[in-house]
């Protein structure tokens, strides 16, 4: 189990069972055991003897908690309702909560040149004192890196930051994606600048380490990956040392996708390609499983770029309402 927890409630069986499902069908469902985990402690705790799930018995496990953001909150019922839902494919009559979710889905933040150039160069310039651990500076190095990855080639946080070092092929510049979003792999080909960055920055880390490192971009212990969470802080870090910390859309490390997905549509209009056509292709390279996934990221930033605005006449023909994705 995802926390070595043992479920003893009288839902146990059937969290087994959605569970087995759910990998029977190739979902790590990993943060989602450890949200059932819990539901299967407030069983106890609240005296659960039956597999009778009542609207009264839900009542405090749909509450808000005090330091629980909406976002974790509605994934905690959406968890349980997914339970609720296979538990009544068994047979049982159980409540099944909806029309939950309330909150407001916060616009990405969409890189202009100005900033990306003020980033980087707080990036590259970032130093850190001698006195400091060697690791501190091995990894102020793997930043500069791994943010241009993020930026070029729209990955998802961990997509890089937990990339095996045998999944870089640095001979042809194809990182092999392993296993990402919905349990899907795909190959992301680097741009020709980054193909050389990233043949040097190897020589520099194996040198570095003085062996084979596991992973491309190692964290404090050399084992291990970096975090997706070490990665959000050092952004966060970063960016408030920018011109445009004080801005009112602050920006996160996902941004760099969007941004992405941005620069790549303009590139495409401006040479008059057809964003149909092409859509396919982009929706591909960023892992997703349809075009409309792709156009969802179109319809949050379309007020973002004038370029594609002007020259694409199929936006409202494939967006026929707004799915929320990632």
């Amino acid at each position: 189990m995802a926390d070595d927890y043992v479920r003893k409630s009288p839902v146990a069986p059937y969290i087994d069972g959605l569970i087995k499902e759910k990998h029977a069908n190739g979902y790590k469902y990993s943060s989602e055991e450890l949200v059932l985990n819990r539901f299967d402690r407030y069983c106890n705790d609240n005296g659960l003897d039956s597999t009778d799930i009542t609207r009264s018995f839900l009542g405090g496990w749909m509450e808000k908690t005090d330091s629980e953001g909406e976002f974790n909150h509605c994934k905690r019922i959406s968890c349980v309702r997914q339970l609720l839902l296979f538990m009544a494919t068994c047979g049982l009559q159980v409540y099944i909560p909806h029309d939950f979710c309330h909150f407001k889905r916060a616009l990405p933040h969409i890189f202009d040149q100005e900033e990306i150039v003020d980033f980087f160069s707080v990036v590259d310039s970032n130093e850190v004192p001698e006195f400091r651990p060697d690791y501190e500076r091995r990894l102020v190095q793997e930043y500069k890196l791994l943010f241009r990855w993020y930026l070029c080639c729209g990955l998802r946080n961990s997509e890089a930051a937990g990339i095996r070092t045998e999944d870089v092929d640095l001979d042809n510049g194809i990182l092999t994606i392993m296993n990402s979003k919905g349990c899907k792999d795909r190959l992301v080909y680097l741009p020709e600048d980054l193909i050389k960055s990233s043949r040097k920055y190897y020589v520099w880390l194996k040198e570095t380490l003085g062996a084979y490192p596991e992973y491309f971009f190692p964290s404090k212990d050399p084992v291990r990956p970096l975090a997706n969470t070490q990665v959000d802080n050092i952004f966060t870090r970063l960016w408030q040392r920018t011109r445009y910390a004080g801005c009112n859309n602050k920006p996160t490390v996902h941004d760099f996708r969007f941004t992405f997905v941005v620069m790549r549509m303009n590139l495409w209009a401006e040479q008059g390609l057809d964003l149909q056509v092409m859509m396919p292709y982009l929706s591909r390279y960023l892992g997703h499983k349809t075009t409309k996934e792709t156009f969802y990221y179109y319809f949050l930033v379309q007020d973002a770029y004038k370029t594609v605005e002007k020259k694409d006449t199929i936006a409202d023909s494939v967006i026929p309402e707004v799915q929320h994705y990632e």
